[in-house]
């Protein structure tokens, strides 16, 4: 049995997130949080909100939570916001604002 949770787009770039979620992937729940936590990065507001709303899905499905660990989590692009800025002589040069997917799976270690 498995407890899944998704946040799409995130305003932040994948490759930012992704540095975090490779950190916790494959750790138990309680480690997981617990790294994230003490990281000083910005990323970790959306991904600890994430992971515990994966815990509430599994507390629903009955999952025991100490036995909980991340099976999968997955940081995919979403669509980008594109702007200008204006530049000497007339020019623009692009600004991509990039957003995010984010997934993740738990499920209990037998």
């Amino acid at each position: 049995m498995e407890a899944k949770a998704t946040a799409r787009f995130i305003r932040m770039s994948p490759r930012k997130i992704r540095l975090l979620a490779d950190l916790v992937r494959g750790k138990s729940l309680a480690q997981a949080l617990l790294q994230l936590q003490v990281v000083t990065k910005a990323a970790k507001g959306p991904l600890l909100k994430l992971l515990q709303s994966a815990r509430a899905n599994a507390e629903g499905k009955k999952m025991n939570p100490e036995k909980l660990y991340i099976q999968k989590i997955t940081v995919d692009p979403g669509p980008t916001l594109k702007r200008f800025r204006a530049r000497a002589m007339g020019r623009a040069a692009p600004i991509r604002k990039r957003t995010s997917h984010i997934t993740i799976v738990l499920t209990e270690k037998s």
